[in-house]
């Protein structure tokens, strides 16, 4: 097993485990992380995870569907779907932002969802089932080579899951082949930079979104050598580096002065942004 595909079982064997679990926690912002809080009143509060959605939204949907979320932010909350539309959710989890984008688009639109993670897929059909909406399917497969036919898709969304792919670039190509021409792509991710060696290496790290995570500028590089304009960061959010830390489960030890004081020195940076892009064409 190469490299590449070793990072590609750990994730799905680690989101398994989560999502089977009584967990509240576990993925890049679960619930029950500190740096996510609870619900907020507006959309787009800076923050992490359920900071970013409504009251409003969070009882529209199944509470299994909220509480098996672990992502970083809501790559809906800054979209224009439109009711007809086909919207793409890559990294789909539990169905939170499948089922919020399915009555967006109404009947007349559809919802696909794709996840590597089998338990995901199970647990993400029958949350839709309980919201009680057909225009909603889910698929298991690669963000790297979707089994989706070219140009069939509106928006794509996804939810700080590209972090946890080896190939971003891949990603971004796989994303940009699926869009019509026109289509629009939000992203919720984290970006990440000097990260110390112990993190980088970590396979728990990794699964927490952290360690697979690339710089703001890299990131932003790939999207756009995957072809698509009108590029921009629409919202971004910084994660202190104690509470980085304590998200995948390190103590870096020290006040958190000095862990704020070490990371400045080496210019350590972590963060969720989501950025927003075009497909050229009609």
């Amino acid at each position: 097993m190469n490299k590449k595909e070793e990072v590609k079982r750990t994730v799905r064997e680690h989101y398994g485990k989560a999502v089977s679990a009584d967990s509240r926690g576990g993925g890049c912002c679960g619930p029950g992380a500190d740096c996510c809080g609870g619900p907020s009143v507006g959309i787009g509060v800076e923050g992490f995870g359920m900071t970013n959605y409504t009251l409003v939204e969070l009882a529209s949907v199944p509470e299994d569907a909220a509480k098996y979320s672990f992502g970083c932010g809501n790559p809906l909350a800054f979209s224009e779907v439109q009711e007809g539309q086909t919207v793409v959710d890559i990294g789909s989890g539990a169905g939170l932002d499948a089922i919020i984008a399915a009555r967006h688009v109404g009947p007349a639109g559809r919802v696909i969802g794709l996840d590597m993670t089998p338990e995901m897929i199970q647990r993400a059909r029958e949350n839709v089932r309980q919201a009680g909406l057909a225009n909603v399917t889910f698929l298991q497969g690669d963000a790297e080579s979707m089994p989706l036919a070219d140009e069939t898709s509106d928006w794509v969304i996804s939810n700080c899951v590209i972090n946890l792919a080896p190939d971003k670039k891949r990603v971004f190509q796989e994303i940009f082949r699926i869009l019509k021409p026109g289509g629009r792509m939000l992203i919720s991710d984290m970006v990440a930079e000097n990260l110390p060696p112990e993190v980088l290496s970590s396979s728990e790290a990794w699964c927490g979104c952290i360690a697979g995570a690339v710089s703001e500028a890299e990131y932003i590089a790939a999207v756009r050598a995957a072809g698509f304009k009108d590029v921009r960061v629409v919202n971004r959010a910084e994660m202190d580096p104690r509470t980085a830390a304590s998200v995948v489960g390190f103590d870096l030890g020290g006040s958190p002065d000095e862990i704020a004081q070490s990371a400045a020195k080496h210019g350590t940076r972590v963060a969720s942004i989501k950025v927003a892009a075009v497909k050229p064409g009609a």
